[in-house]
């Protein structure tokens, strides 16, 4: 199974389509946040499931929330935004916090910096789409899932976008 892992496209639906045109063939997408807007219009973009945590720049409602447990191929993976667990400075709380929901995989956005550490938990971020802080390239990660083994992770790099603020 394939999914792609997206975080931190405030509002940037560029960020989004470049995404989706060189992420062929996902299974699901996992959007981390900021803006919740943007994992509806991802929804639009594809024919698969996305499932998409509300981050500090959201208000969560109806179907949107802080977090949230997502089963794929065997796999339990708690997704969030972060900020919530001063992911700033440790990933101890967002990996205690994915430990009590029995979750394998924790995936997490705010800091806009790509994360890959290997657990228990294994503990991920996709960094920013469109707004990067370890690089002038966006990015987001495809996983891929497989029952009984760890994911293979990529993480892929976007051609640098012009902004105005």
């Amino acid at each position: 199974m394939k999914i792609g892992l997206i975080s931190d496209t405030h509002g940037n639906w560029s960020s989004i389509d470049q995404a989706v045109s060189i992420a062929q063939n996902m299974d699901m997408w996992l959007h981390m946040g900021d803006c919740t807007p943007d994992a509806e219009y991802l929804q639009s973009l594809v024919d698969v499931p996305v499932h998409g945590v509300a981050g500090n720049c959201d208000w969560p409602t109806g179907d949107i929330c802080y977090e949230r447990i997502v089963e794929a191929a065997d796999h339990r993976i708690f997704i969030t935004h972060g900020h919530n667990y001063g992911v700033r400075y440790t990933q101890e709380y967002i990996m205690e916090a994915a430990e009590s929901q029995n979750a394998d995989i924790a995936v997490y956005g705010h800091t806009h910096i790509v994360e890959y550490l290997m657990g228990p938990p294994i503990i991920l971020n996709p960094g920013s789409a469109s707004r990067p802080r370890d690089d002038t390239r966006g990015s987001f990660m495809i996983m891929e899932l497989e029952k009984s083994s760890d994911p293979k992770i990529t993480i892929v790099r976007m051609k640098p976008q012009h902004q105005r603020y």
